[in-house]
């Protein structure tokens, strides 16, 4: 999907590393996950942080975040606020030409939709040069755990 809107540069990232705080293989235990960001709405809700670039399920019961995982943003950003799921689709060709699967796509900035996904290869480019997109890329195990949880009318709260 091409987003419109204001570009922003991309940030260098790392790849996502998961850390929801329960035990890893071998029963290891993983880094306590970052805690739900403060004024991220109530209710069942997706919890997109900007400025973590991470992304929380959160069930409402107690507003205790179910999963947390990391995503890897696209450069043009939704804007701050409560938007809706809008579409869900199991797989199309991103606006980077890149295959994604499980789709989730949400209002975002300026009319423009912006959408969760996996790249069917598991690689995360950075986005292309040139290219506006609104493309939240997530690992394939956590758009699992989104497809599962996101349907049509699931509030997405999107903070700094």
């Amino acid at each position: 999907m091409q987003a419109e809107g204001s570009a922003h540069e991309p940030a260098a990232h790392k790849e996502p590393s998961a850390s929801s705080g329960k035990p890893g293989r071998g029963g290891e235990k993983r880094d306590s996950p970052p805690p739900l960001p403060k004024e991220s709405g109530a209710g069942k809700r997706v919890v997109y942080s900007l400025g973590q670039d991470r992304i929380w399920l959160v069930d409402g019961s107690g507003d205790k975040g179910l999963e947390t995982f990391p995503v890897r943003p696209g450069n043009v950003h939704p804007s701050v606020g409560e938007h809706k799921v809008t579409g869900l689709r199991n797989a199309t060709v991103g606006s980077d030409g890149v295959p994604v699967v499980r789709v989730v796509y949400f209002s975002g900035s300026g009319g423009a939709s912006a959408a969760f996904s996996s790249a069917r290869d598991g690689a995360s480019p950075a986005p292309a040069a040139g290219k506006k997109t609104g493309a939240i890329r997530l690992r394939s195990d956590a758009s699992q755990s989104l497809w599962r949880f996101a349907k049509l009318g699931t509030s997405v709260v999107v903070v700094r």
